[in-house]
């Protein structure tokens, strides 16, 4: 066997958190090596957040233009170029990966692309994609493998050859009826995405309801603005086979209340959850334990169970949003250089991408009833808020939680224009500490989407005696 090469620190993957760290390292003068098996920046610049959010704004511009008699303009014969939103969103990946090789360049972290996997602890051997092995040794390690779809057990799922969300941001051509299967974040983003470009699209939710961890009126919220698109949802609906392939004709076959049904479409979408990346990479070799959902156990410094191992992103169960993957970076960084940084300590915010977008900071009303917390609640609907009289952009809510003992915020959920920014407020009021009062009495300007959060807090019940 070669003699490994000898780097301060090794990291597996080059996902969000694992190139931050890299370029951290690289800058303060540390030999570090980053091993990536495909994507160059992880998937997030190439298949995942930045394209999925690109072509969404294709689609919403497509949604604007059929709609633009509402506002005063005419534009007839409508058309979605499906070929030209690819080449759109093509380029700002291409774009993202000169972007990323040159700041690999610029910071001295060495960038290897291949398939690697432990052969021991704190040794990686890296299969390379234009040939050839290499045998790395870190002090460090750190691994940022990621997530990937999963693939439910329906019979002849498989066989259909489904889209993920990856293929889905592949196509070049409109699908007559996108079938989605799924409907949580990804799978309501991209309904109402290929909705807009032109095509017939039909959810199928096994749960109650689309977007199972929401309060049940964010969903019908959501669901009221979808169905009113003319997307079909069904929901309490179980997928019982497939038939068929993807691209031509697919089937399925599902189980509701009123007995089985059969959708008919042209293309079929997978979006039911994700699957750690961490079978098949000799962890147990580098004697690092799994969890039994499959993610690496980590503790709250996100160390891994082996000595000088760390993990990040999603692979360490964390939750799967990019941001959350740079507070991981910043979290290994400082405990890396002997800080106390944990994971138990963060407020962590996140938006789906709809139109309007969702977005939602702390606790559900849900969630505070579920844990016996004492709340009161106050809603405003968009309409109320004197910036949609211009825009018209009037649907959805905004909705508060706040402490029945204290003026503490604990949660804040907003369906309409601008959510994640308003959101971004609500967080900072939140991380201040600042009672929900501070919010009610600010001087908010005017005509902004955020005015709309003084009405919403002087809805808020007086604490009872």
């Amino acid at each position: 066997m070669a003699r490994p090469e000898t780097f301060d620190v090794v990291i597996l993957g080059s996902g969000q958190g694992g190139k931050q760290l890299a370029w951290h390292f690289g800058r303060s003068g540390k030999k570090v090596a980053v091993v990536e098996r495909q994507w160059v920046g992880g998937s997030c610049p190439a298949v995942a957040c930045l394209p999925s959010k690109n072509e969404i704004w294709s689609a919403r511009v497509a949604h604007v233009v059929r709609n633009a008699v509402r506002f005063g303009t005419t534009a007839d014969g409508i058309t979605t170029n499906m070929a030209q939103v690819w080449r759109r969103k093509q380029g700002m990946v291409e774009a993202e990966i000169d972007l990323h090789l040159g700041l690999y360049k610029q910071t001295g972290a060495e960038l290897i692309m291949g398939r690697g996997h432990f052969i021991a602890p704190k040794t990686i051997e890296v299969a390379l994609n234009d040939g050839g092995t290499r045998l790395l040794h870190g002090n460090e390690i750190v691994i940022n493998v990621g997530t990937h779809a999963a693939m439910p057990d329906i019979p002849g799922l498989r066989d259909a050859h489904p889209l993920t969300h990856i293929e889905a941001l592949e196509l070049d051509h409109l699908p007559a009826h996108l079938i989605v299967l799924g409907g949580g974040y990804i799978g309501v983003e991209m309904a109402q995405a290929y909705r807009r470009f032109g095509c017939r699209v039909t959810v199928i939710e096994p749960g109650s309801q689309i977007m199972g961890r929401e309060d049940a009126d964010v969903a019908s919220e959501i669901s009221r603005i979808l169905s009113g698109e003319g997307i079909d949802i069904l929901v309490s609906a179980h997928p019982l086979h497939v038939e068929g392939n993807n691209g031509k004709s697919v089937s399925v076959t599902v189980r509701t209340e009123l007995g089985s049904r059969t959708i008919q479409g042209s293309h079929l979408l997978v979006a039911t959850g994700r699957i750690p990346n961490t079978a098949d990479i000799g962890l147990d070799k580098a004697g690092i334990a799994l969890t039994a959902r499959g993610f690496i156990q980590v503790d709250e410094r996100l160390r891994a169970t082996a000595p000088g191992a760390w993990a990040i992103g999603e692979c360490a169960g964390s939750p799967q949003f990019t941001h959350v993957s740079v507070d991981d970076f910043r979290i290994v960084r400082d405990n890396m250089a002997g800080g106390d940084r944990k994971t138990t300590d963060r407020l962590i915010p996140y938006v789906m991408f709809t139109d309007p977008p969702l977005a939602r900071i702390g606790l559900s009303e849900g969630e505070a009833e579920s844990q016996g917390i004492a709340v009161r609640v106050a809603t405003l609907p968009m309409r109320r808020v004197l910036r949609t009289f211009a825009t018209d952009e009037s649907e959805g809510f905004m909705k508060v939680v706040i402490s029945a003992q204290n003026d503490q915020i604990l949660g804040f959920t907003m369906i309409g224009s601008e959510a994640g920014e308003v959101m971004a407020a609500v967080q900072t009021a939140m991380l201040a500490g600042l009672p929900y009062t501070r919010l009610r009495d600010a001087v908010i300007a005017h005509l902004t989407f955020a005015e709309g959060l003084g009405p919403l807090f002087e809805r808020v019940a007086a604490r009872s005696a």
